[in-house]
């Protein structure tokens, strides 16, 4: 059931209860967690957090806590199965389910004891209306019981004609309730062929802060990392980046006009956040700017610069701009404050000569005190590195505390080691990228491209996460795109593999939906990965939220791929 007052049907019921916070790993869910504890500590609510991976975590951690609580909230999970019937609670659990995922499963839409949705109406849901997909199964029988009764008062012709009319009834019935499963079935394959993304957690989370009159800076910048998230990982259709982001201007202006006045606007620990109209170089003031242009997706995907063309072209570029080499190649922080002032103007100014016209972004950036400068799309890129960590042997749950701690302006130094991962993960991403180009490692299956990246390859544990892979598949499609002569190939979806454990023997597996200006960013691969592994009965396992990311079997690679190919035709 769709909650239409968020205050008063969700917070003021969990508001004296103790809470259960089942999170998932994403960035966008991370930062809703943050708004929601924030508010939690704000009155003094008791909860307990619990990180979730995918459904086998869900199902474990409900399991473990449903004895102590009564009240579960699902951050960025359980939208899009039928939660009942998964979990199989008792009838006093509720469930508030705060998610982006979409679309929303019809079970959970018009449940309305214990699933409750806090998700946004005006988003286009689609919903189909209740009578086209449930019926009561009372009146099925209802109308033919009593037509063999009364056996010897009547003379036998006339009650064969009145059985007649019964069984034509019955037959007529029998026909509409066919046509109606037909309809019925119709209408769920529309309604259920694409996956794809809705609000933003964190923003609907803020939104309830600013209702309650308790939102802070804080929560403001952990909304806006909410929605940059979204924007860095594709999820949403620039339209509604756009609309998104002039929401969030709005109450930056609010915060930032309240706060005038205070004196501590020039303190050393205070926090400003403003609209930036900024470049899309990635890290590129906490890198040098040469560095940042060489491994950002829209750069090095404009200049091809895994080809020797490319790299003079890059380099025609920064003669264009008029900028030193020693000055390109230093840190950021150390160019000369003449060159960084109009530098944005200077870069804008060349990238539309080179075919870039659109390098800058609207984004929102913040100081913290008068040294720390960091970008939404900085906090996006050194969180999800953290929490996709491969560097020391730590467990998931780990991660997941270290990237959350990453978003507390008291914890800097977590941030800045979250931003050196982030560098590692972006220059294995680049790197990845030209060696598939190179070696044309991605094949043209027929109805979607293909590329497996084999065992072996250098950085390849760091792609067995989902966050990494899918980030390198978007690239390498925007790379592939600008690089193939082939008109049909530029239309095609991508599906990537890499290996995800070896000893287990399993490979992940993700699709996504072709590269363009105007996607709407629907992804019908979930759909599509059920039917093969059907198909082939190839033993995969579904259990990430997003239904286009799975694990399977290496042996049984070929096969699902084959089956793939002959679905999608």
């Amino acid at each position: 059931m769709f909650i239409a007052d968020i205050r008063r049907e969700f917070y003021e019921v969990v508001a004296n209860q103790r809470v259960a916070l089942l999170v998932a790993s994403d960035i966008d869910a991370l930062c809703a967690c943050k708004v929601l504890q924030a508010l939690f500590h704000c009155d003094q609510v008791q909860y307990t957090l619990v990180p979730v991976k995918g459904w086998q975590d869900l199902s474990t951690a409900f399991l473990e806590h449903k004895e102590q609580f009564r009240y579960f909230v699902l951050i960025n999970c359980g939208a899009n199965v039928d939660l009942l019937e998964m979990l199989q609670p008792d009838d006093d659990s509720i469930f508030f389910i705060c998610d982006t995922h979409r679309p929303v499963d019809v079970v959970n839409v018009y449940n309305d004891t214990q699933i409750k949705l806090l998700i946004k109406q005006d988003d286009d849901l689609g919903v189909p209306s209740y009578d086209d997909i449930f019926r009561d199964e009372d009146d099925e029988e209802g109308d033919d019981s009593g037509n063999e009764s009364d056996e010897g008062s009547e003379p036998s012709g006339k009650r064969r004609r009145f059985d007649e009319g019964a069984v034509e009834r019955r037959i007529e019935r029998q026909r509409a309730k066919r046509e109606w499963e037909a309809r019925r079935r119709e209408i769920l394959f529309d309604y259920e062929q694409y996956e794809y993304h809705g609000t933003s957690a964190a923003m609907m989370f803020f939104e309830l802060a600013w209702m309650l009159t308790k939102d802070t800076k804080d929560m403001l910048w952990w909304a806006i990392i909410g929605l940059t998230d979204q924007w860095v990982h594709d999820k949403i259709t620039h339209m509604k980046y756009v609309t998104d982001i002039a929401t969030m201007q709005r109450h930056v202006s609010r915060h930032n006009h309240r706060n005038e006045d205070e004196e501590n606007s020039l303190s050393i620990d205070c926090m400003r956040i403003s609209f930036e109209y900024d470049l899309r170089l990635t890290l590129y003031q906490h890198w040098s700017l040469y560095e940042s242009i060489c491994n950002s997706c829209y750069t090095s995907c404009n200049f091809k610069l895994w080809t020797l063309n490319g790299q003079k072209k890059l380099q025609e570029f920064l003669a264009d701009m008029g900028l030193p080499l020693k000055q390109v190649r230093q840190k950021f922080n150390s160019m000369d404050m003449s060159i960084k002032e109009n530098l944005r103007d200077v870069i804008e100014e060349s990238s539309n000569k080179y075919g870039m016209k659109d390098i800058r972004i609207q984004t929102f950036g913040v100081h913290f005190g008068f040294k720390n400068r960091f970008l939404a799309s900085d906090m996006v890129h050194a969180t999800a590195a953290l929490l996709e960590s491969t560097e020391k042997d730590e467990s998931d749950s780990d991660n997941f505390i270290k990237a959350l701690d990453s978003l507390s302006r008291s914890n800097l130094d977590r941030l800045h080691s979250g931003i050196d991962l982030a560098k590692k993960k972006l220059i294995a991403v680049q790197q990845t990228v030209a060696s598939c180009i190179c070696t044309n490692l991605i094949l043209s299956q027929g109805p979607f491209l293909y590329c497996y990246l084999m065992e072996g390859t250098p950085d390849v544990k760091l792609f067995s996460k989902p966050m990494a892979l899918i980030l390198l598949s978007k690239y390498l499609l925007k790379a592939f795109v600008h690089s193939t002569r082939n008109k049909r190939c530029k239309l095609l979806p991508l599906i990537m593999a890499a290996p995800k454990d070896v000893e287990k023997g399993t490979v992940i597996v993700v699709g996504i939906p072709p590269e363009s200006e105007t996607s709407d960013k629907k992804n019908f691969f979930g759909r599509a990965f059920e039917k093969a592994a059907e198909s082939t009965s190839s033993r995969t396992l579904h259990d990430h939220f997003d239904t286009s990311i799975i694990e399977l079997k290496t042996e049984d690679r070929s096969k699902f791929l084959d089956a793939l190919i002959t679905l999608l035709s």
